[in-house]
């Protein structure tokens, strides 16, 4: 087996016969004198210098398993690095595109049906509260209804009532303790 023994001098199509002879060295030279060729590439088409490295080591480690890719009447080793470079390049960035889009689908997913999830808690807690305030003696729930659902101040609610506004506050807090009460009853229902 012929070593090349000034690598420097020796021709690209060289190097890549001595590569098939694993001759480590050749490598080298060949990452020397075109990786940032290769890299440079990849970087333009991925605009992530992560993955464009990854692409680079991935070229150079196909080159090292693969040397009998490389047909010299074709082209040259620069043309056959760049075509290489392009293609992993291109099957990164659908396969990034993919990813992303399964990412977004998974997210949606999980938010719709956090929002479902949420739309049935709201619509259960409107429920209970609607029924504890139909429980509520009638001056009491007129009075939250006025308040609480009809945007009232307490001396609104008072003038509305014709009452005094003390009464009002009173009637609203009983409610309030009436209906908490009624609610905790009904989640703890629930939880059986």
């Amino acid at each position: 087996m012929a070593v090349i023994s000034d690598l420097s001098t020796a021709s690209d199509a060289s190097l890549a016969m001595a590569v098939a002879r694993w001759q480590e060295e050749a490598l080298a030279e060949i990452y020397r004198r075109h990786a940032g060729a290769v890299f440079g590439l990849a970087k333009r088409l991925i605009f992530d210098a992560v993955l464009a490295e990854e692409v680079t080591q991935e070229v150079f480690v196909r080159l090292w398993r693969e040397p009998e890719r490389f047909d010299p009447t074709r082209g040259s080793l620069r043309t056959f690095l760049l075509s290489v470079t392009h293609g992993r390049a291109i099957d990164i960035l659908r396969s990034e595109t993919s990813r992303r889009a399964r990412e977004e689908r998974t997210r949606s997913v999980a938010e719709a049906s956090y929002d479902l999830e949420q739309e049935v808690f709201d619509l259960t807690t409107a429920e209970r509260v609607r029924q504890a305030v139909a429980k509520l003696p009638g001056v009491e729930r007129k009075a939250i209804e006025l308040a609480y659902f009809g945007g009232h101040s307490y001396r609104e609610v008072a003038a509305i009532e014709n009452e005094p506004e003390g009464t009002i506050k009173s009637r609203i807090r009983s409610g309030l303790r009436r209906m908490g009460r009624d609610l905790d009853a009904a989640v703890k229902g629930t939880e059986r």
